[in-house]
């Protein structure tokens, strides 16, 4: 690993390497975790607990019906399609002890979309929530999925309570649209089935592939990253070296988890389905974060000790009075990704809360985490408004447009290297040629390095705004407006203008209803240079965002060329 700076001074408090190759697979991880700590409770979902050893039983009764019922091959492809449910690491453990490759698939996916991912992909089986079986049924024709397991809601909640949740579900909020699956199965009855077959562990190998898992097609169609159990492991051992830091699973206390963000995105995949597997922690799962109110009113019956979230949900969160009056004794650290985190909620957060908003770095090919801020001595060392510095066993260079690494404090392409690193974009030679320099995976995203190797991202490459032939970057510029405190949410982009080639426009939800341009702009004039400050400015009710909250800069951009001209 590359001598930063900030490992002069505080390396010893960090390993500077791990072992990728610390567990065979994921399977053989996990099964640690399920003998260690059998009689905790591993999920808990709308008020029903599994403990390890449930959730290791009922694995390998999912495992079981995929190999001896359902017949399907170590290698094969499973697609997942449902949000947070005790179902999902039940389906998702077994399919990986089985061998299989797992497509993660965004349950409010179009019927395109999930025709392109499940044929991208091969997949050959899916498990899906009936409130979703509608879409399947209007392409499951055109795809190579032959096993097909439907469940619902309170499949795991048991006896009445799960029969009642099913029923309101179904027939009084009537969120399941009619369906027809002709030879579809019923995800209780699999469990049954498999329960009364012997499993037999098929040998995997750190190299096998572990997920499909598709980029959100922010830029073009969506690419299937290929993340191997070595991948996944190694992500897990860099994770669990960085948060010790934090004091995570150093007490007696079982650690509890806030789960908001799905578990088929690759934050939540990584950091709280696996790493909090890995360490016993009791995972709360919440299936509908958007209701604040029941979200808030959940997590109120816990003394939580970590969350994690992206910059929406914690402005959300930070937002609702129910919010300050959360116990957070226990809360050591909430940890955000997935898109920048603002300066004014990272300190609001740490202001309400008395614990540390820590922002960390990385993408669905590095299966995610590459940076982290330092969680040590109570997170005294973290820097707000960057990510941090590498975890163990990975390198970073910061490359200008012809591949030359610049000076530090200099802005360019931050490019990784580790075992974390995917194996490359599935079928695609040509995406995953264009994605490396060297074997350096290059991520579209502007970063800077500090003299003291904290580095800072800057901006998406492609949505960079040419303003006069100045870069304007729109973290920045959201960054600024964000702190006004009649301003909720803001998006910036980039549109046509004679003069200048662009322009800057935002997008603002307000928080007080008084809110008007010309605050905005006089608020922009104290805080930003004159080419930065927005030309246009444009009220919404809210913004587009993708399933984990993230701001869609591409979306705004696209319905605003759809709406408006620019002389």
């Amino acid at each position: 690993m590359q001598d930063y700076p900030w490992f002069q001074q505080y390396g010893e408090k960090i390993p500077r390497e791990i072992d990728p190759n610390h567990y065979d697979s994921i399977p053989a991880l996990v099964d640690e975790s399920f003998k260690k700590y059998s009689d905790k409770v591993a999920f808990e979902n709308m008020g029903k607990a599994l403990t390890y050893a449930e959730v290791d039983k009922l694995s390998v009764d999912f495992a079981s019906y995929l190999q001896n019922v359902a017949g399907l091959k170590q290698g094969d492809k499973i697609a997942i399609q449902m949000p947070n449910l005790l179902q999902y690491p039940i389906v998702a453990f077994g399919a990986l002890r089985a061998g299989l490759v797992v497509v993660n698939t965004n349950p409010l996916y179009t019927p395109n979309e999930m025709e392109h991912q499940f044929n991208d992909s091969g997949a050959s089986a899916i498990v899906i929530l009936a409130n979703f079986a509608y879409n399947l049924e209007k392409i499951l024709k055109d795809t190579k999925i032959k096993t097909v397991i439907v469940t619902e809601i309170g499949d795991l909640f048991g006896g009445l309570k799960g029969a009642i949740t099913n029923f309101v579900v179904k027939k009084v909020k009537k969120m399941v649209p009619a369906y027809n699956l002709p030879g579809a199965i019923k995800f209780k009855d699999v469990l049954k089935q498999g329960s009364q077959h012997t499993f037999n562990a098929p040998t995997i190998k750190n190299e096998d592939l572990a997920f499909l898992q598709y980029t959100g097609g922010t830029t073009g169609v969506s690419k299937g990253a290929m993340l191997s159990h070595r991948n996944i492991v190694a992500n897990l051992e860099q994770s669990c070296a960085w948060m010790e830091g934090g004091g995570l699973n150093d007490d007696e206390q079982q650690e509890i988890v806030i789960t908001a963000l799905p578990l088929y995105h690759i934050f939540a995949l990584t950091i709280n389905l696996l790493v909090m597997t890995k360490i016993g922690a009791k995972n709360i799962l919440i299936t509908n974060p958007r209701d604040m109110e029941g979200f808030l009113k959940e997590i109120g019956k816990y003394q939580f000790t970590v969350i994690t979230g992206v910059n929406t949900l914690f402005v959300g969160m930070l937002n609702h009075p129910r919010f300050a009056s959360l116990d957070f004794s226990r809360l050591k650290f909430g940890f955000g990704g997935g898109m920048a985190v603002q300066k004014f909620t990272s300190e609001k957060w740490s202001e309400v809360t008395n614990s540390p908003l820590c922002e960390g770095y990385g993408l669905t090919e590095t299966s995610p985490v590459l940076t982290g801020n330092p969680l040590r001595d109570g997170g005294k060392d973290i820097r707000v408004g960057y990510i941090g510095v590498p975890v163990p066993s990975t390198h970073i260079k910061i490359l200008d447009d012809d591949g030359n690494e610049v000076p530090v404090g200099e802005r360019g392409e931050l490019c990784a290297k580790g075992p974390q690193v995917m194996q490359g974009y599935w079928q695609n030679e040509e995406a995953t040629k264009n994605c490396f320099a060297g074997d350096y995976f290059k991520t579209g995203d502007i970063a800077v390095m500090d003299e003291d190797g904290f580095f800072k991202i800057v901006d998406r490459k492609k949505e960079m705004i040419l303003v006069s032939g100045f870069n304007v970057y729109p973290n920045e510029v959201e960054d600024v407006i964000a702190s006004h405190p009649k301003v909720k949410e803001v998006g910036a982009i980039g549109v046509p203008d004679s003069k200048s080639t662009e322009a800057v426009k935002v997008y603002i939800v307000k928080s007080d209803t008084s809110l008007t341009d010309e605050e905005v702009l006089s608020y922009c004039k104290e805080n930003l240079t004159g080419y930065k400050r927005p030309k246009y400015i444009q009220f919404a009710d809210d913004l587009p965002k993708s399933n984990v909250g993230k701001i869609m800069r591409r979306l705004i951009k696209e319905a605003d060329a759809k709406e408006n001209t620019y002389a």
